[in-house]
């Protein structure tokens, strides 16, 4: 989607202008890792086989496709704070056809690459997308006073809802990357029968289900801890002159900038979201204890390569009959870029999301 300019109409619940800047089963069902639901197995292209290589490929050539005709819709949550929906919606769409909502992952936007391509190949699909900025993230950054963090789910429930006022009658997908990932499993198996009656599939992409495991597996590698002090440095900028800045929480009295994740939720994300520490922030969000209870059609897709998520407690899981796990050996965070001939882009994580939403 191109750049924002000036001032952008919002629609929905209070809307305004403002300036741009079932109980599982008792066995448990692992798919095999490289090719569930008759899906062909992954084969990174030529050249492309290191799990490095594979997230460098997605940061630095994330190919976003232009989408026109977006409108922007302000999502209110109970606490006075708001985010926004990025709806795209096609023109032979109508009431009662398939809805999908894509979540980013930490530090991205609606305009991350993978949001962007995984909506336009929907969009082609007849299918209504919402991409949503998370709170203090794209069009939102101005739009809340408290942060974004992996156990949000009741801001996931509200845009549910709002979709469903949206679009009724229409069935509900959802699709969540990296971080917002642990979020979409950890609200699936939180109350499975509270779920709103539109939920139709979900697919979780390259989730932490373990936050405390993940951030500290990335102290273990020279590679892991340069992750780690890039994404504690991008967390920090976002907060620059924002008003998620908070004086009454450590970070502001630092010595120093965090140069680890955990640091920064440590020192901001657990006190800013009233958790008594990162360990107690971490315990509450991580999905990997509610996985085993989720009862809607979910896939996960990973890799054993990922060097920012561990795929380790993946590995332990025991899986419901509703949940199809697909841990391939190659594709690092949200890369994925197969060898020419399968897909007609070579996005092969973009075309299973689609697949899988979709089948």
């Amino acid at each position: 989607m191109p750049e924002q300019r000036g001032k952008t109409k919002l629609t929905g619940d209070g809307a305004s202008d403002f300036p741009m800047k079932s109980t599982p089963a008792s066995a448990p069902d692992l798919v095999p890792a490289e090719s569930p639901s008759a899906i062909g197995p992954f084969e990174p292209a030529a050249g492309l086989s290191n799990g490095h290589v594979q997230t460098l490929f997605g940061v630095f050539r994330p190919a976003r496709p232009v989408i026109t005709g977006t409108v922007q819709r302000k999502l209110c949550f109970p606490d006075g704070d708001f985010s926004v929906l990025h709806d795209d919606r096609p023109e032979e769409w109508s009431r009662g056809d398939h809805v999908v909502l894509l979540m980013h992952g930490m530090a991205g936007c609606h305009q991350s690459g993978y949001m962007g391509r995984t909506a336009s190949k929907l969009l082609h699909r007849n299918v209504r997308v919402f991409r949503m900025d998370h709170r203090g993230c794209g069009a939102g950054e101005y739009l809340a006073e408290n942060p974004y963090h992996a156990g949000r789910i009741r801001d996931l429930e509200a845009a549910i809802r709002m979709l469903e006022r949206l679009c009724p009658s229409s069935p509900v997908s959802v699709a969540g990357f990296s971080l917002s990932g642990n979020l979409l499993l950890r609200y699936l198996g939180d109350d499975p029968a509270a779920l709103p009656p539109s939920l139709y599939r979900a697919v979780a992409v390259c989730p932490p289900i373990d936050l405390k495991h993940c951030v500290e597996h990335l102290g273990t590698t020279r590679m892991g801890q340069r992750y780690d002090w890039y994404f504690a440095r991008q967390l920090v900028n976002q907060l620059a002159d924002k008003p998620q800045w908070r004086d009454d929480v450590p970070l502001a009295h630092a010595k120093r900038p965090p140069r680890r994740i955990i640091e920064f939720d440590e020192l901001y994300t657990a006190p800013a979201s009233g958790f008594k520490s990162a360990e107690h922030y971490y315990a509450y969000a991580s999905a990997k204890p509610f996985i085993r209870n989720i009862s809607l059609s979910t896939a996960i897709l990973a890799a054993g390569d990922d060097p920012m998520v561990c795929s380790e407690p993946l590995k332990q899981l025991q899986l419901p009959s509703s949940v199809e796990l697909c841990l391939t050996q190659h594709g690092g965070h949200l890369g994925f870029m197969g060898r020419k001939g399968v897909d007609t882009d070579q996005r092969w994580m973009d075309w299973r999301v689609v697949d899988w939403l979709l089948k």
